[in-house]
């Protein structure tokens, strides 16, 4: 490329690729001669972005190309260019497949298909491996398990403070618990009494904690990509709707009951005798 150090892998499809589920950002998948798809650090290094034409030098002649997509792909640091094979024909005559790509038909157990086609190609040298074209697709669930371990981390370590909270206060009251238990108190209304001390808690945590949490997600979630030099596509950006703030709203209940579960079966368990005594 023209201004860039370096050389730019180029990536020539002899067919529709498009099947192979590469994460778009914008625009759209290459669907004739002379368009391109590229990463979004090839967009940033070269200055262009979808729509532009950029000029593939290193050839016997140059090549010109559209750029009608970005695509999510860290491979290669970002400066590939995806494009049909069909482009490079008259600067390049004589390339060379280096693989192919199989799309299995629904249903199919694609690791059994690929023992009995490496058992094929075994006498050529070659053999088959199950996996996807798309790198980016594979950064998007790396990127939603690690979001969702640090959800659990968070809930959990929140869940941690509610029984915390709840133990030493249980414990200021077990004098009064105990009264409460001579008068007739059963272990499940003691459960109920110290679950339900947490309910607003839980409810004004949820109503604060949702508005707060989307609006630091918008914020987050960019940076992340922006740190690495990828924008990512709105299959991870997209926020949630209204159905379903509301169950997230009420997680803050959940984590409050479930804090406080603990202290209330240790004050269940505590005898009366005991707890009378108690100061």
């Amino acid at each position: 490329m023209s201004g860039l150090t370096g050389t730019v892998a180029v990536v020539a499809f002899t067919g529709d690729a498009s099947w192979g589920g590469y994460t778009m950002v914008s625009g759209r998948w290459l669907d004739r001669p002379g368009e391109a798809v590229v990463p979004t650090p090839f967009l940033d290094a070269t200055g262009s972005r979808v729509g532009d034409t950029v000029t593939l030098d290193g050839l016997a002649e140059p090549v010109t190309v559209r750029i009608v997509g970005e695509v999510l792909d860290p491979r290669n640091d970002g400066m590939q260019v995806f494009t049909d094979a069909s482009t490079l024909a008259a600067a390049h005559p004589d390339l060379t497949e280096t693989s192919h790509h199989i799309a299995v038909a629904p249903g199919t157990d694609a690791a059994v298909h690929t023992d009995a086609l490496n058992r094929r190609l075994a006498p050529l040298g070659a053999t088959a491996q199950v996996g996807g074209l798309d790198a980016g697709g594979d950064m998007v669930v790396t990127l939603n398990a690690l979001s969702v371990t640090l959800a659990l981390m968070l809930v959990a370590v929140a869940a941690l403070g509610v029984l915390n909270g709840v133990l030493l206060d249980t414990r200021e009251r077990v004098r009064e618990l105990g009264v409460h238990k001579a008068l007739g108190m059963t272990p499940r209304q003691t459960i109920a009494m110290v679950v339900t001390s947490v309910v607003v808690t839980g409810l004004v945590a949820g109503a604060l904690g949702v508005p707060l949490g989307v609006a630091l997600r918008g914020r987050v979630l960019p940076a992340m990509g922006d740190s690495v030099g990828l924008r990512l596509p709105d299959s991870v950006l997209a926020g949630y709707d209204g159905a379903e703030l509301l169950p997230l709203a009420l997680g803050g209940l959940v984590i409050a009951m479930l804090g406080a579960l603990l202290p209330a079966g240790w004050a269940a368990r505590t005898r009366t005798a005991t707890a009378l005594r108690t100061e």
